[in-house]
């Protein structure tokens, strides 16, 4: 599996032949200048806003993504995906965030989009279960502050975090309350299963 990461909360995940996209920032976002024009098999959007929804973005010729854009249970190209609802809040306006979780090639993942509560109720962190890779957002002002974001993580047992939609302020703060402010960013996460044997919350920066 490569892992991509693409600016704000938008990442390209290739495994094999498959290629997934998820909250691809559209150009109608104030963050245009990140956007990323490639094909995707699947495309998968936490939150209906112009950061997180350009499916547009990620269409290539004939390869048209699969749109997920909600809560609910989906399988596409033998890969379950479930979508947990929760609410946030963007700009003082509330939204649904749905957070997805899946599994590809045995390596499973957990994208949590744009919460804005450190606290989940049972019923979504039994959904969540426990990740072997966890995308984390650390830097907008609307969302959690990078200590909550980290305190978050941890409660979810993942493997790997990954942290994203962050400055290097809020980095900074992030991998200071993580204990691993020596960490260098890396351009992608390319890895296997058994890769992730022995590894327990384990900070993985990529650079955009």
């Amino acid at each position: 599996m490569v892992i991509t990461y693409l600016g704000k909360q938008f990442f390209k995940i290739g495994q094999g032949n498959l290629v997934l996209a998820v909250n691809p920032i559209s150009k109608d976002s104030k963050f245009s200048s990140l956007t990323s024009r490639f094909g995707s098999d699947i495309a998968l959007s936490t939150i209906n806003h112009p950061d997180y929804n350009g499916f547009d973005m990620v269409s290539h010729g004939e390869t048209i993504p699969f749109e997920i854009s909600g809560p609910g249970d989906y399988e596409i190209k033998d890969i379950f995906i479930k979508g947990i609802m929760t609410e946030t809040k963007l700009g003082g306006k509330k939204y649904i965030n749905t957070i997805y979780s899946l599994s590809i090639e045995n390596i499973s993942l957990c994208f949590l989009g744009a919460v804005s509560n450190e606290k989940f109720s049972a019923s979504v962190r039994e959904q969540i279960e426990e990740p072997d890779i966890l995308f984390v957002p650390i830097g907008n002002s609307d969302l959690l502050s990078p200590i909550e974001a980290y305190k978050l993580a941890v409660t979810l047992e993942p493997k790997i975090i990954i942290p994203m939609d962050y400055d290097e302020k809020t980095l900074k703060a992030f991998l200071k309350e993580a204990g691993q402010e020596k960490i260098v960013p890396i351009e992608k996460l390319t890895i296997k299963a058994k890769e992730l044997i022995g590894k327990e919350g384990e900070v993985v920066v990529l650079s955009s």
